[in-house]
């Protein structure tokens, strides 16, 4: 997208948490709604199509939304 802006992100509801001295927004993605293959930060393993897991990226920064990662739900709560 143009002017360095995120790609638009559909989902469940955005939350924010602090963790590792950085505040992060975080949202759920459905089943339903996975329509690609991600690999896990957390773990390093692919989540597949139709497996719900958490979008999160730092908020705090300029640029923050080119951080964005997907997790699975687990490996994010660790």
């Amino acid at each position: 997208m143009a002017g360095g802006e995120a790609r638009p992100l559909f989902g469940g509801a955005l939350s924010y948490v602090e963790r590792g001295g950085r505040r992060w927004a975080v949202r759920a993605i459905s089943g339903s709604s996975a329509t690609k293959t991600y690999r896990c930060p957390g773990c390093n393993q692919e989540i597949r199509p139709g497996t719900s897991h958490v979008v999160a990226w730092p908020v705090d920064e300029v640029g923050g939304g080119d951080e964005r990662r997907h997790w699975h739900s687990g490996c994010w709560r660790r």
